[in-house]
């Protein structure tokens, strides 16, 4: 069964799309915005002689990370996670759940 969208359909799915890149782009200028900061107040805070490259200073920076790799992942790959159409498919499955499920 394929689905034919109209033009108010597809202009919403693609209005959808674009916040979620909006909102990952701002995740990603957050993410570089504070790791600078803790980058420069933790070279002022050495110690003589001291190096910067010390676990401690990139346990923020990695694990951050990983959450915006899973960001970029759910933004840009959205099939590689669910499978193609798969919010379609659900959505379906839901109203028709719905339907059956009258209170009538």
């Amino acid at each position: 069964m394929e689905h034919k969208f109209t033009e108010q359909e597809k202009y919403k799915r693609a209005a959808k799309r674009v916040k979620r890149i909006k909102g990952f782009y701002s995740h990603l200028l957050v993410y570089i915005v504070i790791n600078l900061m803790i980058v420069v107040i933790n070279v002022q805070n050495l110690e003589d002689g001291e190096s910067y490259f010390q676990w401690q200073n990139f346990t923020t920076l990695g694990f951050w990370g990983i959450g915006i790799l899973v960001h970029a992942l759910s933004v840009f790959m959205p099939d590689f996670i669910m499978g193609k159409n798969w919010e379609e498919k659900k959505i379906r499955e839901i109203m028709d759940k719905q339907k059956n499920n009258r209170w009538e």
